[in-house]
């Protein structure tokens, strides 16, 4: 069966207009600058970006400074598995931004192999980058967010962190741990007036998941969707920044699934 077309493009609606927002592993391609470019366009009053490859991070912060010539554009190199570097991220941010009101936590790491070949630093990394950088990066913004009494933290999990697939041990693992964070970070974190929530998609192909993952299986799982297809980037950002505004302002520790599965 043929891949469906995706619908068009949907503009902004001001859903983060006075808000900063700052986005991790958003560099140039993917769901996270995405998810930058779309907060640009709902209006928030600052963007920080950042990532581990500082090229494709100059080329991102220059993409969205082009978009948004009025506001507020920053970004900064972080690696999400160095405390120091989270450290310095969430400062910066901070003061450049005169606060930070809404992190969405994008950074992550995949790979396909089965777990009897597995080696232990595969596995270690990609829960060191996916669920530790995610709790690293949540731990670091609640110590600011909750003595003001406001914040909202938008988690990126997935569709693996409830569905068995082969050769995707450390990866189902890792985004099943960022859906409990997710939630018991939220019970915490409520105490103080700041949300918690995660998007979980099912498969969204951009440039960084066709390097990671082949092309065959990827359109054999696109083809499994309702829509015939896999979603666009954008689709899921567009989710984040619902759940970024103040039209989810009950929603809190709740793992929003970004899917069209038929099973």
């Amino acid at each position: 069966m043929a891949l469906k077309e995706p619908p068009p493009y949907v503009p902004g609606h001001n859903l983060l207009v006075d808000k900063s927002v700052l986005v991790t592993a958003a560099a140039g391609a993917g769901i996270g600058f995405a998810a930058a470019q779309k907060a640009v366009e709902e209006g928030c009053r600052g963007i920080y970006i950042s990532d581990v490859h500082e090229g494709r991070l100059e080329k991102a912060v220059a993409t969205l400074q082009a978009l948004h010539p009025d506001g507020a554009v920053f970004g900064r190199p972080c690696d999400v598995t160095d405390e120091n570097a989270v450290q310095a991220l969430i400062n910066d941010a901070e003061d450049k931004l005169g606060g930070v009101d809404v992190l969405i936590n994008n950074a992550g790491l995949g790979g396909t192999k089965l777990l009897v070949d597995m080696q232990d630093d595969e596995w270690a990394r990609v829960i060191d980058i996916t669920l530790t950088g995610t709790m690293r990066m949540t731990r670091a913004m609640l110590r600011r967010m909750q003595p003001r009494g406001a914040g909202v933290i938008v988690n990126n999990a997935s569709v693996l962190g409830w569905r068995a697939q082969k050769e995707q041990t450390h990866y189902a693992a890792a985004k099943a741990g960022v859906m409990a964070l997710t939630r018991c970070a939220a019970l915490e974190a409520a105490d103080y007036g700041v949300r918690v929530n995660a998007v979980s998609p099912s498969i969204a192909f951009h440039e960084f998941l066709k390097k990671t993952t082949p092309m065959e299986l990827l359109e054999e799982l696109a083809s499994k969707e309702a829509f015939g297809r896999a979603a666009e980037v954008w689709e899921v950002a567009n989710v984040m920044m619902f759940l970024a505004s103040d039209y989810s302002t009950y929603m809190t520790g709740e793992i929003v699934s970004v899917s069209s599965q038929r099973s």
